[in-house]
């Protein structure tokens, strides 16, 4: 009995507890289900282009992205204060079912959440000032679109290992309130889509490894905390996507539509903004696209143009032309680039021969290079240009000065003897310059003249003058200023140019007030000077009140008599003193805030720019006589600044002189023969030195100063040379077949950023002469794409020497027979 009772005693303690385990065991499986049905929720159906617009994980995470997703950990702890419910990166709503799995699996990832956003926010407390700088874009608040991706952080402190099997019940609970808070976050914020796919790869990785009993380690894991970037290098997101499931990362980065389409106030926290991201990727596909495999393959074309042989992309657009709602100011004489700057070849004239070496160019070129009649019929008789069998000839006339240009240059300085050729007077303006003889014959006179005509009725004027090998580009005093900064010239000259200087507020005249130095010539050289024809009359009224208006002082009126013309000579002010004094402000002076020296694309105001009158600034003084201003530094150089070789402007000045002083010998040895040279660019030139090497050559230098480099212009004509302001990513206002050397110095690999290297080639291949040289100077890398480049022309490469940063070829007379669709 007492061993019943016993045995009856211990078997009851034995039921209870089995039946208790069952019991708890029941209610175990039933609260798992009821919580796995309530985290269930049906997927959200996405139609393709949600799909397509689904952002995948970005293998190049930044700082930014790494702050941004800093921003959303925040965000997510303020939710939590306010909210019954916890927050975690994958919202189950937004996610297929086959991507949702158990309880168990949120509240491993949970945690481990939570251990990667506390090491971001120890090292996001230093890093997030700088990386705020370069984001753009911020978080709307609740009904603002915006787009899900998740991202890779890029630096991790440490690795986060597998998670262990043993959950606790508070870990459950808390995953699940995670998941149903992010669900109600998205619905707010009216999520546009996840990247779903990547996640889901990665735990149906995870599971296939539990099932089989056994996690791999992650050989990489190491290398990603030590070294995260150097890890993500060279990855797909397919590994990228294996990577974070194994260090068990997940952060949602929310970016935003462009600002123009945001509504709803800001956040604190900027974000990266899709315009900077495509640039970036803009940037790489651009390289990409200019690999020399792809240059090779490059297919080359004529230019289906109306133009033909004489094809200035810029100035011969006839689609842009067709639109201009007025020409009254000549805006169809001025530039207009093609969007796309043309990659197409312009052909060669046919019998085209190798031009005439100077000096026997500037009196005969072959007919066939420049086959144009109209200006030997119209000014035959002023002896501009004449047709001599195979030949056109020049005798040195034009339109004012029919019995030579040289009496002319003398005449002019016997009627102010203060112009002093090629000492005090060295660089010239020519405006209307017909085909450049003036400036042909002033360099008799130690004297470069910048000579323009507009691309008219008066056919290749400017083409003429530069066959001839006299500096000329095609340009016109319309609507804008001209490419050049204020107070460079010396002296301005104008015969018969037919330019209205006193209309519209004498606009036209005051553009050459801009240009002209304090105390620098304007020579005018027209019928109204000396005629008596009731219209000449009236123009001289006109001039005369509008010269005393800008305070220039009529210095001399003189008569050639061999030529039967007057010139009237007048002198720009040095002072302000007389702009002070007027009675009426009309032209008004110019506001403060108007920058004389700005000329790209500037429309011209009808206003007077004062004169400087602090002799530390340019302009104030004279330059030093020819040749010596030369190689001296100009004195307004302010030495507290630096120069663009870093040092102060008189030491960069001097060293860029004596970078250059052996190029002569440098550019012989590597093929250049000098005799065959007469136009010569600078394309990319600093302070001139490279011109300034050449001097005692028989040869002229263009110097083109970029628009997106230092403004060093002004400091070239202080030297005594002269330039132009350019982008290369347009065509140049010159003919095709201008130029004997082109020399471009760090040009190509600064252009490729910003325009298709093939486009700056056909540029290059459009305006130098068959028979040319172009020579290189640049980075490894760039001279190879030029260098593919030239082989597709089938230009001769002369020197080769790619790791020494030189190359130099030559031009043929190749041209391709297909033609451009229009």
């Amino acid at each position: 009995m007492a061993l019943f009772k016993t045995r009856k005693r211990s078997s009851s303690p034995s039921y209870v507890s089995t039946l208790t385990i069952v019991v708890f065991i029941a209610l175990c499986v039933f609260g798992v289900w009821m919580l796995s049905s309530k985290s269930v929720v049906p997927p959200q159906t996405h139609s393709d282009e949600d799909i397509a617009t689904r952002t995948s994980i970005d293998t190049s995470a930044t700082n930014d992205e790494l702050s941004a997703s800093h921003g959303m950990a925040e965000k997510i702890a303020e939710t939590r204060k306010d909210s019954s419910s916890s927050v975690f990166g994958d919202n189950p709503g937004q996610l297929p079912d086959d991507a949702i799995k158990s309880d168990e699996k949120h509240s491993n990832m949970e945690s481990q959440n939570q251990h990667i956003m506390a090491s971001m926010d120890a090292q996001l407390s230093e890093e997030s000032s700088l990386t705020q700088k370069e984001q753009a874009s911020v978080i709307h608040e609740a009904g603002a679109d915006s787009d899900v991706k998740i991202t890779e952080p890029e630096k991790a402190q440490q690795t986060v290992t597998t998670a262990s099997n043993n959950i606790k019940k508070d870990e459950e609970i808390a995953a699940a309130a995670v998941e149903q808070e992010v669900q109600s976050i998205g619905k707010q914020q009216d999520v546009q889509g996840f990247d779903t796919k990547p996640a889901e790869e990665d735990i149906n990785k995870e599971q296939l490894r539990e099932d089989k009993g056994a996690v791999e380690a992650n050989p990489k894991a190491d290398v990603l905390q030590q070294d995260p970037e150097a890890a993500l290098k060279g990855t797909s997101s397919e590994q990228v996507s294996e990577k974070i499931e194994n260090q068990k990362v997940d952060v949602v980065e929310v970016t935003q539509k462009p600002k123009a389409e945001k509504k709803g106030r800001k956040s604190k926290k900027q974000w990266s903004t899709q315009a900077a991201q495509s640039q970036k990727e803009n940037k790489r596909q651009q390289v990409e696209s200019n690999s020399e495999e792809k240059l090779e393959d490059h297919e080359w074309y004529l230019c289906n143009v109306t133009a033909n042989e004489d094809y200035i992309p810029c100035l011969d657009n006839e689609k842009a032309v067709k639109q201009l709602r007025t020409t009254r100011h000549y805006e169809h004489r001025e530039r207009h680039c093609p969007k796309d700057p043309p990659t197409c070849l312009v052909p060669l004239p046919k019998g085209y021969r190798t031009p005439i070496e100077w000096p026997n160019s500037r009196d005969k070129i072959w007919y066939h290079n420049v086959p144009h009649k109209l200006l030997a019929e119209v000014k035959g008789h002023q002896n501009w240009v004449k047709v001599t069998g195979e030949f056109l000839t020049f005798p040195g006339g034009g339109t004012q000065f029919i019995h030579g240009a040289l009496h002319y240059i003398d005449f002019l300085q016997q009627a102010q003897p203060s112009i002093g050729w090629g000492k005090h007077t060295r660089v010239i303006l020519d405006v209307g310059c017909g085909v450049g003889s003036f400036g042909g014959f002033l360099f008799e006179r130690d004297v470069i003249t910048m000579s323009f005509a507009p691309k008219d009725e008066h056919e290749a004027q400017v083409q003429f003058a530069l066959e001839r090998g006299i500096p000329a580009i095609s340009a016109v005093m319309g609507s804008q200023r001209l490419p050049f900064p204020s107070l460079v010239f010396d002296a301005i000259h104008c015969a018969r140019c037919r330019v209205p200087w006193h209309v519209d507020g004498g606009m036209l005249l005051l553009e050459l007030n801009r240009l002209l130095r304090p105390g620098g010539l304007f020579i005018w050289c027209a019928t109204p000077v000396y005629q008596k024809l009731e219209e000449d009359v009236e123009i001289w009224k006109e001039m005369t009140t509008l010269t005393k208006s800008i305070c220039w002082e009529l210095v001399t009126i003189n008569k050639d008599e061999l030529n039967q013309v007057g010139a009237a000579i007048y002198r720009k002010p040095t002072s302000n003193e007389c702009y002070n004094q007027r009675a009426q402000s009309e032209p008004p002076l110019c506001k403060d805030d108007d920058d004389p020296n700005a000329a790209w694309y500037v429309p011209l105001q009808a206003c007077l720019h004062r004169v400087p009158v602090d002799k530390t600034e340019r302009g104030a003084k004279w330059p030093e006589a020819w040749p010596r201003r030369l190689n001296k530094p100009p004195y307004w150089l302010n030495n507290s600044q630096t120069g663009i070789y870093g040092k102060p402007p008189a030491q960069d000045f001097a060293a860029d002189t004596n970078r250059w002083k052996n190029v002569v010998e440098e550019l012989s040895n590597i093929g250049i023969t000098w005799t065959d040279v007469r136009n010569v660019m600078d394309m990319r030139s600093i302070y001139g030195g490279f011109a300034a090497a050449l001097k005692d050559l028989p040869v002229w230098v263009f110097n083109v100063v970029t628009v997106d480099t230092p403004d060093t212009l002004p400091v070239i004509y202080e030297r005594g040379l002269f330039g132009i302001y350019h982008d290369w990513c347009e065509s140049f206002s010159t003919y095709p077949r201008s130029y004997d050397l082109l020399h471009a110095d760090s040009l190509f690999s600064k252009l490729k950023d910003r325009c298709k290297l093939t486009a700056v080639m056909a540029e290059v291949d459009r305006i130098i002469r068959p028979g040319g040289k172009l020579i290189v100077r640049d980075e490894p890398s760039t001279l190879s794409e030029v260098r593919t480049l030239l082989n597709s022309l089938h230009w001769e490469i002369l020197h080769d020497k790619i790791q020494e940063g030189v190359l130099c070829a030559k031009r043929g007379k190749w041209r391709p027979t297909a033609i451009a669709v229009s």
